[in-house]
């Protein structure tokens, strides 16, 4: 195989990965899920299931995939809850990534079926607290 096709096919790969493990929200009511299960549903596929930055998916992306299990170890033992709702919910980039690969879960979740028309946001807001406090649980600590 040529570089040229590895390299298409690699992309189509890829590209095919993520629709396969990290499904469309859109129309599907996630707001009985927990922090842990929007994790596996959503983050998984590239950050792992443990949180390490090793999914599936990581290796074909062009950026590393971070370890969300050291993200309080890296500041101290402090978890940066609202940066880390921030980059979930798509208000911060951070800027060594360059342009962002991550969907923007704040989008996402807000286009899930709720019973009331205006309760999108809130109940996106609701799942990337889950998910912030989820993430807050996995958090190792630094040697120091």
């Amino acid at each position: 195989m040529t570089a040229s096709v590895l390299h298409r096919t690699s992309i189509l790969a890829a590209t095919l990965a993520c629709f396969a493990v990290v499904p469309f929200a859109a129309g599907q009511d996630f707001t009985d899920y927990s922090g842990r299960e929007l994790y596996q549903r959503f983050c998984a596929s590239c950050h792992g299931s443990s949180g390490e930055g090793d999914g599936p998916v990581a290796s074909m992306l062009k950026v590393a995939v971070p370890d969300l299990t050291r993200l309080a170890a890296r500041r101290r033992d402090a978890y940066p809850a609202e940066q880390v709702r921030r980059i979930i919910d798509g208000r911060d980039i951070p800027a060594a990534h360059g342009a962002r690969q991550m969907p923007i879960w704040g989008y996402e979740f807000a286009s899930v079926s709720v019973s009331e028309p205006d309760a999108g946001t809130e109940s996106a807001a609701t799942l990337i607290d889950r998910l912030v406090e989820f993430l807050r649980s996995i958090q190792v600590e630094s040697s120091k």
